[in-house]
């Protein structure tokens, strides 16, 4: 009967290691997203955002008027 020689910090980092993984796997599970789905998601953000712009009209500076909103210098 020969007992097994363990090395008592190799097996603590060990088994430190183990919980570490675990607990970075359902980390992923619960936070994490793919790469693919990031990249989907901007993709679609920014479609969506020059959809929007299409439809922007713009004003012309020059035709504007006294008294549509914009802050006018009086000297009295």
């Amino acid at each position: 009967m020969s007992a097994e020689i363990v090395n008592l910090r190799l097996n603590r980092k060990r088994a430190e290691r183990q919980k570490a993984a675990e607990n970075a796997a359902e980390n992923r599970a619960v936070h994490g997203r793919s790469k693919g789905e990031k990249q989907r998601d901007r993709l679609e953000r920014a479609k969506s955002e020059r959809l929007f712009e299409q439809g922007r009209i713009e004003r012309i500076a020059s035709n504007s008027k006294p008294g549509d909103g914009e802050a006018e210098d009086h000297k009295d």
